[in-house]
């Protein structure tokens, strides 16, 4: 099995859209490490309608005229991982939560740094907004775009 990328310029640097055939399946980061997110081979394909509609929500987003997400998606992971990615999927536009806050929501108080590990694997960044999760004293924690990408995303929900 292969998957279709596309290259877009965004403001927070260049992101390359995976999809497979039916969903949107990771948007990685310019400097990414390669091992973040485990994908089949990828074969360019700019006109892959999934990726086409990723392309236009996140222009939208970047734009200041979206605040969610209307995309078939597609989470590869443990059932762990999966559900603290559907969890942010529920943090709303221009609001955070702590790894704690998450933590909670999903059942498990105590893994705490469990969640912070699944959110850096997250797949399907911004999209699935991992940028929303913050420590716990409110400061920007590590993020697989960069604190400064972080910081952009926030300021773009900043209301």
């Amino acid at each position: 099995m292969t998957c279709a990328f596309k290259t877009v310029a965004t403001p927070v640097g260049l992101l390359k859209l995976v999809a497979s055939d039916a969903a949107l399946i990771a948007i990685l980061w310019e400097n990414d490490n390669p091992r973040r997110v485990r994908l089949a081979p990828l074969v360019e394909d700019v006109g892959h309608p999934v990726l086409l509609l990723a392309e236009q929500q996140l222009g939208e987003y970047f734009s200041g005229t979206r605040k969610s997400f209307d995309l078939p998606l597609d989470f590869s992971g443990t059932p762990f991982q999966k559900q603290v990615w559907f969890e942010l999927l529920k943090i709303p536009f221009g609001q955070t939560r702590t790894y704690g806050e998450i933590a909670n929501a999903i059942g498990r108080p105590r893994a705490v740094r469990a969640v912070g590990a699944t959110n850096g694997k997250n797949p399907l960044s911004i999209v699935a907004p991992c940028h929303r999760v913050i420590g716990k004293d409110g400061s920007l924690t590590g993020f697989a775009g960069g604190l400064a990408a972080k910081e952009c995303l926030l300021g773009i929900e900043a209301i």
